[in-house]
Formats: C-alpha cells, structure tokens, sequence
C-alpha cells in the first residue's frame, strides 16, 4: 500500500463510505441531520472561502507564473502540464459549482430537495492525476501543490455531498410507500386485538 510522505495525489484515496461518525438523520422524519447542520454551520463558511480562494490562486497561477514555468519544461512534461492544468480547472469549476449550490441552500435561495434537483447540472467526480508519477515530479512545484490542494478539497466536498444527498436518497426510498407499509402493519395488528 503507498504511502504518503508529501502532498503527492498519487495515495490511494479513503473509502467513498467512510462517514462523519454519525448517521444522517432521515430529511423525511422532519429532524435536523447532523450532516446538514454541519453543511450549514461555519464550518462549511470555511470550506466555501477555501474553496473560492483555490480557485482565485489556481486562475492567476495558470494565467500569469504557470504560463511562463510551461515554456521551460521539456516537451513530456509540457504535454503533461497542458493535460494536468485543464483537470486541475475542471476539478476546480466542479467544486465551485457545488459550494455555490450548497451556499444557495444555506442562504435560503433554494431547498435541499431543489438543489438536489439541480445537482444533475453539477458533475462532481472524483478525478485523479493522469500523468505518469514521474512526469508529475517534472511540472512546476507550484502546480503540483495546486493539484494536491484542490484533490483534498475535491475528497472532503465528495464526503459531505454523499453525505448529504446520499441521506436525502435513503430518506426518499424510507418514504410514503414504507410509511404506508408500516401503518398497515400497525392496523393489522390492532386489528386483531
């Protein structure tokens, strides 16, 4: 098994399952989940200003020192750079979009069960490196802890989003039709009393 020994994305990732520690409360039973409290609370204030600061340092490295480290690197390596820059990009479009839905939420612009909805628009994934491990070590320091970054971030906004909309899932399958299987059964043994 890799270990990790600096910022290097080349560790496998933890277990898509893995939780806070807590099962989400059902969204249907009208409690408030641990989950949700934690995506509304300053906790993911954090999250969302980490977030928005890596994609505003991520744009002008690649619009401004990243565009002149480019031209020094021998042609693997560029071709890498090229590659690794437009996944760090899309990486990185992806998590803002999802922090602004989640925000949206929080702020009462839209509901759970909307954002839910218009997550369909958001393609949140996980995306690893690409390039070989040793071209990785040719591109730009700076790129690479770039990559490490958004790659931490891109794993804690995968673990909330399962979190959160993985509940909101289980509670819609638990809904009226379990409910009303469950009434049924009170009704019948009642019934027989």
């Amino acid at each position: 098994m890799a270990r990790q020994v600096d910022d290097s994305p080349f560790v496998p990732s933890p277990p898509e399952s893995a939780g806070f520690g807590a099962t989400p409360d059902s969204l249907a039973s009208g409690t408030i989940s641990f989950v949700r409290r934690l995506a509304a609370s300053d906790s993911f204030k954090s999250l969302f200003k980490d977030g928005m600061t890596l994609v505003e340092e991520a744009a002008g490295y690649l619009d401004g020192v990243g565009r002149e480290e480019s031209r020094r690197l021998r042609r693997p390596a560029a071709i890498a750079y090229a590659s690794e820059s437009m996944r760090l990009t899309t990486r990185l479009m992806q998590l803002a979009s999802w922090l602004l839905l989640q925000r949206a939420v929080n702020e009462g612009d839209m509901t759970l069960t909307q954002a839910a909805s218009e997550k369909h628009k958001v393609r949140l994934a996980r995306q690893e490196v690409a390039c070989a491990p040793e071209l990785f070590e040719e591109l730009p320091p700076s790129l690479r802890a770039l990559i490490a970054r958004s790659m931490r971030l891109q794993a804690r906004i995968i673990h909330l989003d399962q979190s959160l909309f993985g509940a909101q899932a289980r509670g819609a399958a638990d809904g009226p039709g379990a409910i009303a299987h469950q009434i049924e059964r009170l009704r019948t043994a009642f019934a027989r009393h």
